[in-house]
Formats: C-alpha cells, structure tokens, sequence
C-alpha cells in the first residue's frame, strides 16, 4: 500500500450521517471476483441522484471526504475502502466511525481522521463556500490544517507508523522475508513447505 505521511487536497462534502457499509458500496457489487473498477458503485444508489455531492463537477478529483458522523457502519466490508480509494479519497474525515471500516481502512492507506462535530461541519462549510480550498491531512503531526487554522486528532502509534511505513499485514511480514527463508531451507525435505 502507498504509504501515508501528508496529504493537501480539495474535499467533498458529505452531509450525511450514519453511512453505512451497503450505502458506500452496495452489496450487488461484492459479486465482483476482480478487486478493481469498485469507484463505480461508491455511493450508486445516491449517485442515481443527479444533485448528490459526487455528481456536482466543482467537486471532480477531490480527494478528502467529509463526512456526518458515524461513517462506516454496518458490516464488515473491505470493498467499501477499496471503492473509496479507487475513487481517489485518501482521507475521511467524521466525527465517528464504525469500529471494523476504521480498522480495515488503517490496514489498507486510507486514513479515517475522528474531529469534533462542529469542526467537521466547519471544514464541510468551507469547501461548500469555495470547492477548489485545500485541506491538509498531516499524519506525522497528527493534525489537520485549513489555512490558519489546524487541529489535533489521536491515532496510535503503531498504526500511525504502519501507514506513514506504508505496510499492510502482507507488507509487514515481507520484512522478515530473509529469515523465512532462512527457515524453509533449513527444514526437512520431507516437511511441506511456503514457496
């Protein structure tokens, strides 16, 4: 995965609140055995809505969504990062989140940002206002900055690190590679082995 350390970009905002799983990516698309051409279905039943966000060009190649709390709720569904990501976000910013999307973004490179309520309303006002202003996602400082102003947001330190390393749970085991190695041709012929 691409590793995250700081990100400036335009936003969408998204005033809406308790999205679920099934509303970013409906299930229909989980049919798919390809895991790419998912930014098709992100958001398709509202998208059906000529006047929804994502319909509006003023907010074509934005890469930061805003949204009301509670986002990612529902189930478990990592197709919903992926439609996400592949339609260019590389942050979310919400007053909450559902426990497993926040969980399988961080192992994926999209970084979900918790900021109070009516910061998040202020951050969506002002790319209402003016949809070409810039918000920076600042991971190393742990911090969002919108001109002048900024503000604080907690994440841990070992997820911080494996997304500023940019390490999945496969990029993370692959940095033992030399001494699994070592171990398989050190075993037995005879016992079965990971090539």
């Amino acid at each position: 995965m691409d590793a995250f350390t700081t990100h400036t970009g335009r936003a969408v905002p998204l005033r809406r609140s308790n999205v679920d799983t099934d509303q970013i990516i409906p299930a229909v698309w989980l049919k798919q055995v390809s895991r790419t051409g998912f930014e098709n279905g992100l958001f398709s039943a509202w998208r059906e809505d000529p006047s929804f966000i994502l319909n509006n060009p003023a907010y074509e190649g934005a890469s930061i969504l805003l949204s009301g709390p509670d986002f990612g709720t529902g189930s478990s569904r990592e197709h919903a990062v992926w439609a996400l990501q592949q339609y260019g976000f590389r942050a979310v910013i919400a007053a909450r989140f559902g426990d497993i999307f926040r969980n399988n973004s961080t192992k994926m490179g999209l970084l979900p940002v918790v900021l109070p309520a009516d910061v998040v309303e202020g951050l969506q006002a002002a790319a209402e206002a003016d949809p070409a202003v810039e918000i920076t996602v600042d991971l190393a400082e742990r911090e969002v900055r919108l001109g002048s102003d900024a503000w604080s947001f907690e994440i841990d330190d070992y997820t911080r690190w494996r997304l500023m390393e940019g390490l999945d749970d496969i990029g993370l085991t692959l940095r033992h590679a030399d001494d699994i190695a070592v171990y398989e041709n050190g075993r037995q012929p005879w016992l079965p082995t990971t090539v």
